[in-house]
């Protein structure tokens, strides 16, 4: 990918489309298992190839600013909280010509309260977007092999784990299973000394 300033990227011609999308997030004061400062919450969403990602789309210079076409995304994705703010071009940090051909990808960041966030998070599955860019998938990355002297099991137990992001209790679930997984990858360890520590999960 190649970074592009934005008045370039703005000059690319009509033969180009482009991206946007924003990472939203806001200050956290909790803390993780009553000890572990979390210092920010951070919105992200199952994309259509099973994959975490931010919110935004495609949009189209003809129907105004990359920020105007940005924020009509963000309605359709996560609902009518995404209303009570909108990103403007202060929150833009760059952009990038894509791996695929005459695509450019814009990236905004906006901070929001906690409460702006959580509304934005429980609203989103009510969103009229919502399951048909984002939602259940499946990730079609094979699962890797199993090293050497582990079980045939390992891929099946050391995966990729797909949550649907309009199940309730989503941050729940996510740190379920990266601790599931966590002991997962312990337990492998404790049963196998001899194995290389180096294996990637």
């Amino acid at each position: 990918m190649r970074r592009l300033e934005l008045s370039e990227a703005l000059h690319l011609g009509p033969g180009w489309r482009h991206a946007c999308h924003a990472l939203l997030y806001a200050p956290d004061p909790g803390l993780l298992f009553g000890r572990i400062p979390l210092r920010y919450a951070v919105l992200m969403q199952m994309r259509f190839d099973g994959r975490l990602g931010f919110p935004g789309g495609f949009v189209d210079l003809r129907d105004g600013s990359l920020e105007d076409g940005l924020n009509r995304e963000l309605g359709e994705e996560l609902g009518e909280a995404a209303g009570a703010f909108r990103v403007e071009r202060a929150d833009y940090r760059s952009s990038h010509a894509g791996s695929r051909p005459r695509v450019v990808a814009h990236f905004y960041t906006k901070l929001l309260t906690l409460e702006q966030l959580t509304a934005v998070e429980m609203g989103a599955p009510r969103a009229r977007d919502h399951g048909l860019e984002v939602g259940p998938a499946q990730d079609p990355t094979p699962p890797p092999p199993a090293p050497e002297g582990l079980s045939q099991l390992y891929p099946r137990v050391v995966g990729v784990w797909v949550i649907n992001y309009s199940q309730p209790g989503l941050p729940a679930k996510i740190l379920l299973s990266l601790l599931f997984t966590g002991l997962c990858i312990v337990f492998l360890k404790l049963s196998h000394p001899n194995h290389s520590s180096a294996t990637t999960l």
